[in-house]
């Protein structure tokens, strides 16, 4: 224990001496490196003070350059400041100098131009004394002129506006011409054909009618006998059929006359019936006169029902049918009413084909645009209204129902089809023998054309051709030219529309010639 005790305190005792010999040789290590650090810190110093010192010798050195380059610098700055200054200054004395010589020009203008205002201002005053004195002699002049010439200012403007109208319608003459021959150049053709067809395929024949009718008789006893005792029978027969009979010196006839060709119909049907039954009575007159009504009512729906299927225009108002029969027994001009209105009907259908439009529909519309016509002696009005009131009524499209009322241009045409319709009509009535007048009315009509034409301006001779349907027109060469005859022609055509009738269409045909006249002696 004790052995242990000297070891461990031995080794005690070593470890304190080894401890404190440490400290000591560090303490040696450390002070050796504060001196070699102090001997470097040294030298780096004087080092530094050397360098220093070279820096600022150098620095002196660069100072001086730069301050004696700066001076050389400032000098030349100097330099050209002062040129650039002298040149400024020349050029500003120069714009001053430019300056002051405009204004001596602005102000030479502005005398030269308060000069020229006195002048003008001058002159305008001159310019408004002789404008007066020339208002003054022309109104002298006008004066003197209005009392030479018999003519007021007024007049002579009128005068001088008509001229202008004349010239101006001279000049419109032109244009209408060129553009009529234009259009013409390309539906002539095609007008000509469909037209030609129409006509060609629908030549039917007419039946000429007119508001009497005769009825034969066997012998002239036969006369007697129809006016009975005391004039019983024929006051009975006239009072019952509502027409009137006519009993003159015409050998074995007697003529029945009314306006209303239904009821004309049916006395003649009566009075034919009676003479074959020889018994003529007032009884015996009811009872034909009864059976002559059934008769020829009966005879009216077949006539409608055979125009309706004629046309094939397909299903129609049985009213319609038996007012459409009524025309096989009324005229105009001498035209059959029913068999006009069938071929009115073909030729619209035609029409319609050619131009691609609806056939059925222009051949109803066709066959019925005269139906008005079956009424017009019981209700007042245009047979063209009346058709369409008539046509509306009992149900007829209304493309047809304004057809029929434009036929003859009470209202405006709006369609195609209305357009049609009057183009056939026109081409069924203005036919060669489609109708025929009284010769008195035929030859009122044609002294109406040769007047209507003879009024005109440069007029020489008129003469009305054809049956009427056509006026030729000699104009004197002097005073008309070829332009204004193309106005003469309209203007005596749209003349005679307006105050004529008649049916179908005028030519109006103007002739300028001249002519060179001498003798061999």
């Amino acid at each position: 224990m004790v052995e242990i005790l000297k070891i461990v305190g031995i080794g005690a005792a070593i470890l304190i001496a080894g401890f404190f010999g440490g400290i000591y040789y560090r303490k040696l290590i450390v002070g050796a490196g504060i001196n070699s650090a102090e001997q470097n810190a040294k030298r780096i110093i004087e080092d530094a003070k050397k360098e220093a010192l070279t820096l600022k010798k150098e620095a002196l050195t660069l100072k001086k350059e730069a301050i004696t380059e700066g001076k050389e610098e400032i000098a030349n700055i100097k330099l050209r400041t002062d040129e650039d200054i002298k040149r400024q200054r020349f050029e500003l004395q120069r714009l001053e100098n430019r300056i002051l010589g405009k204004e001596e020009s602005i102000d030479k203008k502005a005398s030269f131009i308060e000069k020229k205002e006195q002048i003008i201002n001058q002159r305008e005053r001159e310019i408004d004394e002789i404008k007066n004195s020339l208002s003054e002699i022309l109104k002298k002049e006008l004066l003197r002129l209005e009392a030479i010439a018999e003519l007021t200012k007024e007049e002579a403007k009128a005068i001088l506006v008509k001229k202008m109208e004349e010239d101006a319608r001279y000049e419109a003459a032109k244009e209408i011409k060129k553009i009529e021959a234009q259009t013409k150049e390309d539906a002539d053709k095609i007008a000509k054909k469909i037209i030609a067809q129409a006509i060609q395929r629908c030549a039917v024949d007419h039946v000429t009618e007119t508001t009497v009718s005769v009825v034969n008789l066997p012998n002239d006893e036969m006369k007697g006998r129809i006016i009975g005792r005391e004039g019983r029978n024929i006051r009975v027969f006239e009072n019952l059929t509502g027409i009137n009979i006519i009993v003159d010196d015409t050998p074995e006839a007697v003529i029945l006359s009314s306006f209303d060709p239904v009821r004309r119909e049916i006395a003649r049907v009566t009075l034919e019936n009676l003479i074959i039954d020889g018994r003529i009575h007032p009884a015996r007159i009811e009872e034909m006169y009864d059976k002559a009504s059934k008769l020829v009512n009966n005879e009216i729906k077949v006539e409608g029902e055979t125009a309706v299927f004629d046309t094939g225009i397909g299903e129609i108002n049985p009213g319609l049918i038996k007012v459409l029969g009524r025309l096989k027994y009324r005229t105009s001009y001498g035209q059959n009413v029913l068999i006009h209105s069938k071929e009115v009907a073909y030729v619209a259908g035609i029409i319609a084909s050619e131009l691609g439009t609806n056939i059925k529909k222009a051949k109803r519309a066709g066959l019925l645009h005269d139906i008005g016509k079956a009424l017009t002696h019981d209700i007042e009005g245009s047979h063209a209204l009346i058709g369409a009131e008539l046509a509306k009524r009992l149900h007829e499209d209304n493309d047809i129902c304004h057809s029929i009322e434009a036929h003859h241009n009470e209202v405006e045409t709006e369609t195609l089809l209305d357009v049609i319709v009057q183009v056939a009509d026109a081409i069924s009535g203005a036919r060669p023998g489609a109708r025929r007048e009284t010769i008195e009315s035929y030859i009122k009509r044609l002294e109406s054309l040769e007047k209507i034409a003879s009024e005109f301006k440069g007029i020489e001779k008129a003469y009305a051709i054809q049956a009427g349907r056509e006026i030729r027109v000699i104009v004197k060469p002097d005073e008309v030219d070829d332009d204004m005859s193309v106005v003469i022609a309209r203007d005596i055509a749209k003349k005679i529309e307006g105050e004529m009738e008649y049916p179908g269409q005028i030519k109006v045909t103007v002739i300028r010639e001249s002519r060179a006249i001498d003798y061999a002696k």
